[in-house]
């Protein structure tokens, strides 16, 4: 960048370096998903951090298949009944505007002031397909991510009731975290109105933690117990997505990896030094039936 300026000068930053992979995978003719707005969301900077990116992230593999089965699984919860979605760090994302809602579905997006008020004036002559919220908040702060939750769940209009089924989504926000931040946000989201909630686990830091792009948005958050970190604090599992077998099944794994998901797979409760990547749907309460896809 001009003047020596980092691609990535915070966590916000990495907003737009996802974008951009939505943008590309849009472009393709045989797109896993349409999201016409990325480009736009993404700018030069951007596609300028894709190119500074390693080979093995270049081609944005593992966002193209996280951002595919999140999607799928936010449809799976439609069917299952539920009413409100609460996407907590949204970042720049897009669903809202090209997922298949109901007019009067709730859907409300989180994120830092700064970020929420640029895509709000970036996406002002866009009509989102349901009834979209969105509130800048700080959800590192416990006393604000509260505050959030409790007008989040609550009647936020006379045409809305209150949520009683919600689905809480945390795409590429808990790595970035302190591990007393993240246990803090899952006991916040121990309310009665939350059914579920859906994340990414990452379990290959240590070659993330390398690339010197990163180096003003680093990576705190890598449970050495993996997806059983969560289901401790009361969560448990209802589908195991791994990213990197998922994204062969997608066409998407690059051919040097493709071998590797013919082999067995790390325990994602006890990965030990194995990389492992997936995508959980969590639910909350006990005795949830468990799908290892």
């Amino acid at each position: 960048m001009a003047g020596g300026e980092a691609l990535i000068s915070n966590v916000s930053d990495t907003a737009r370096w996802v974008a951009t992979y939505r943008a590309m995978e849009t472009a393709r003719e045989d797109a896993l998903f349409r999201d016409p707005l990325a480009e736009r969301l993404a700018g030069e900077r951007g596609y300028a951090m894709v190119a500074a990116a390693s080979r093995m992230m270049r081609d944005g593999w593992p966002v193209v298949t996280r951002t595919t089965i999140i999607d799928d699984l936010i449809a799976t919860a439609l069917a299952e009944g539920c009413d409100r979605v609460l996407n907590l760090a949204a970042g720049l994302d897009t669903r809202p505007y090209r997922l298949e809602l109901p007019a009067d579905f709730v859907w409300v997006e989180a994120d830092l002031p700064a970020l929420t008020a640029e895509k709000e004036a970036a996406l002002a002559d866009e009509k989102p397909r349901c009834a979209l919220i969105r509130r800048g908040v700080d959800l590192a702060d416990p006393a604000a991510s509260a505050k959030f939750l409790d007008w989040a769940l609550g009647s936020l209009g006379p045409e809305n009731g209150t949520a009683t089924k919600a689905l809480v989504l945390t795409e590429g926000l808990l790595m970035y975290l302190e591990e007393d931040t993240v246990r803090t946000i899952a006991a916040a989201l121990s309310r009665p109105q939350i059914r579920w909630w859906v994340m990414d686990v990452t379990m290959e830091m240590p070659r993330m933690r390398s690339n010197s792009m990163f180096e003003n948005a680093p990576l705190r958050f890598e449970p050495h117990n993996g997806i059983a970190y969560f289901e401790e604090l009361g969560w448990h599992a209802r589908e195991i997505e791994h990213l990197l077998v998922h994204a062969r099944k997608l066409h998407r794994a690059p051919w040097y990896l493709r071998p590797f998901t013919y082999l067995p797979q790390p325990d994602p409760r006890k990965p030990g030094r194995s990389p492992w990547s997936g995508i959980v749907r969590f639910e909350r309460g006990s005795g949830s039936e468990l799908a290892v896809l």
